[in-house]
């Protein structure tokens, strides 16, 4: 086959160090958009990014020509440092080093975007370690509590 398609989603998951709350408005819409657009920039268009003021969810599709690995990297290192520069209590912002990666089928594409645009209802009964468990268990991810968390 002479030409190269892909159509792959990706439900991105990552949280602050140790899951500190410094994602707050207006920094946290701000920052989603900042992170569509480095997505963007990866050749992996965003079709929704949203989270709470500890993490942060993105559903994406993946780019043909890039590594999963090297878009977080992008966008992990890009928004950190922007991240830093929006306000003296932000000086010391850092990621957790890891994150989650789910596949996302083209036919739940739609319960996924709903799922990130609930987050703020959604966190009121579950808690990001909860649901970050729940999404390793659903997808057969196999994991060592010891160093999920940091």
């Amino acid at each position: 086959m002479p030409q190269s398609l892909s159509q792959l989603y990706v439900h991105l998951i990552f949280s602050t160090k140790h899951r500190e709350p410094m994602l707050l408005s207006p920094v946290r819409e701000d920052l989603h958009a900042y992170l569509a657009a480095v997505l963007n920039n990866q050749d992996s268009p965003a079709l929704k990014v949203g989270g709470m003021s500890d993490h942060v969810h993105a559903l994406f599709r993946l780019s043909k020509n890039l590594a999963l690995a090297k878009i977080v990297e992008e966008v992990k290192t890009g928004s950190s440092k922007w991240v830093k520069t929006q306000g003296r209590g932000l000086a010391n912002f850092y990621w957790q080093s890891g994150y989650g990666a789910f596949s996302v089928s083209a036919a739940d594409v739609e319960e996924v975007l709903e799922y990130i645009a609930q987050q703020e209802s959604h966190h009121r009964v579950v808690s990001f370690q909860e649901e970050f468990q729940k999404l390793l268990d659903a997808h057969g991810i196999a994991f060592d509590e010891r160093y999920v968390w940091d």
